[in-house]
């Protein structure tokens, strides 16, 4: 499946882009204020999920087949800024709080994107 994303980038970075636009969407929604305590079952999935496949979906559009450690990196680094930017987003949604939980969960996303790519990556070879 990768390797069919990766022969047609365009693909790629269009389901990027939907999927970036649709974290800003939901993050854009004004909820109920949370129950006090650890984020709901739901809240977690839906952290992990949608950056792990932000992460996915960027590293298939980014890299060229092969492992490229500044592409890496940097596409990290990008879908990091893009989850501290969604909570920063939500501080000026009304309903909504910026929270680093949050952010922490969004980048575990990614960690765990990274490193199913990497592995991805060695097996190919």
């Amino acid at each position: 499946m990768i390797s069919i994303l990766e022969r047609h980038r365009w693909f790629s970075w269009t389901i990027t882009l939907i999927i970036a636009l649709t974290i800003f969407y939901i993050s854009s929604l004004t909820f109920l204020p949370p129950p006090v305590g650890p984020p709901s079952i739901n809240a977690t999935v839906y952290h992990i999920s949608a950056f792990f496949f932000l992460a996915i979906f960027l590293f298939t559009s980014a890299l060229d087949r092969k492992w490229n450690f500044k592409k890496i990196i940097l596409s990290i680094l990008i879908v990091s800024v893009y989850a501290a930017l969604d909570e920063i987003h939500q501080f000026f949604v009304p309903g909504r709080y910026m929270s680093f939980n949050d952010f922490l969960l969004d980048f575990t996303g990614i960690a765990v994107a990274s490193l199913f790519y990497f592995i991805l990556i060695l097996s190919k070879k």
